[in-house]
């Protein structure tokens, strides 16, 4: 219970911040990625203050013996870069450069009610879907 509701606390936090920030509005973010014409680099600094302070507290964390919430440190199994990795994060740009929205704070922006959000997070939802089909992991089977 106690993990639910600080992940509950965390996410809402997040969220504001996604709001707060502006990368809820896709014109923004649009704004943002579109560097050869109008570009607005105020997400540029939200983004390195994220950073800034993810660094300063992933240092922190890692300095304790186990985290407040769980019994250990999860850390990432895979640390190469392999096709998989590099199809998904072409698949995630070319979204995000088509839609202004990337997951977190779609769902955000879901909340509002506005259909095309809708519309980008049921095609994420079954984007993930098909990405857990184990037939169509073929690309996994020369890095295990």
């Amino acid at each position: 219970m106690k993990r639910a509701a600080a992940a509950f606390l965390v996410g809402l936090v997040f969220g504001a911040g996604l709001l707060v920030s502006g990368m809820t509005d896709p014109a923004k973010v649009l704004g943002f990625l579109d560097v050869t014409d109008a570009w607005d680099p105020s997400l540029a600094l939200v983004m390195a203050a994220a950073v800034a302070v993810f660094a300063l507290l992933y240092r922190l964390a890692l300095k304790r013996p186990r985290p407040l919430l769980a019994a250990d440190f999860a850390q990432p199994a895979r640390r190469g870069i392999d096709a998989r990795l590099v199809v998904g994060a072409l698949l995630f740009g070319v979204g995000w450069g088509l839609s202004g929205f990337c997951p977190g704070p779609a769902i955000v922006s879901a909340a509002f009610g506005d259909p095309r959000v809708w519309a980008f997070v049921a095609a994420m939802v079954v984007g993930v879907a098909i990405a857990r089909i184990p037939g169509l992991r073929a690309v996994d089977r020369g890095a295990e």
